[in-house]
């Protein structure tokens, strides 16, 4: 049977943050989303794997550039 597609609010469950959070990382962590209309969807598989690739880190930006 093929993956349910999430909503931004099942995703933000999911990983326990807020909707807000979810968007910015789609935004400034590509997180893994797929936009259907003016609604964002997602794939709690695909959104797992970003997670433990590090995607949700705390920092991305240039931390040795110093």
């Amino acid at each position: 049977m093929a993956e349910p597609w999430l909503s931004a609010d099942d995703i933000a469950a999911h990983l326990g943050v807020t909707k807000d959070t979810v968007y910015t990382w789609i935004a400034e962590k590509a997180m893994p989303a797929h936009k259907v209309g003016r609604l964002w969807k997602f794939q709690a598989s695909e959104i797992d794997d970003w997670v433990r690739r590090g995607g949700a880190s705390a920092s991305t930006h240039d931390e040795d550039a110093g």
